[in-house]
């Protein structure tokens, strides 16, 4: 199931952002990155750390963001930008590990969470 919900006090489905399965696993993912980059050498702060970081936090910021647009074709919109941050997300891991930044052990989980952020994404996309 893509989405979890809430009834507000008029009985109505309220729907936010932070209900989305997609939102919280896209979060999830950020921490996981921020946690891996964390042992990236000093000289990559504001290199390969700083853009693999801003990458992650646009994923989820851009599903919540085009949720509160309200109209279906912006929301697609946003989130297509988020699928365009998780590809270079994905994108990032590859050269970090390439480059010896990542271990096996940390590289595979994180992948794995990017494939499954990606899978949720497309599935929402489909459906709006």
């Amino acid at each position: 199931m893509i989405v979890a919900s809430e009834k507000s006090r008029s009985g109505k489905e309220s729907l936010s952002y932070r209900d989305l399965i997609v939102w919280q696993r896209a979060m999830d993912l950020v921490e996981y990155v921020y946690r891996a980059t964390a042992s990236f050498p000093r000289e990559e702060i504001y290199g390969l750390t700083s853009q693999l970081r801003r990458a992650a936090v646009s994923v989820p910021s851009n599903i919540a963001e085009g949720q509160g647009r309200k109209l279906p074709a912006d929301f697609k919109l946003f989130l297509r930008h988020a699928r365009g941050s998780l590809l270079e997300v994905d994108t990032q891991l590859q050269i970090a590990h390439r480059l010896g930044y990542l271990e096996q052990d940390v590289f595979d989980p994180l992948v794995s969470r990017v494939s499954e952020v990606g899978r949720i994404l497309n599935g929402l996309i489909a459906s709006v």
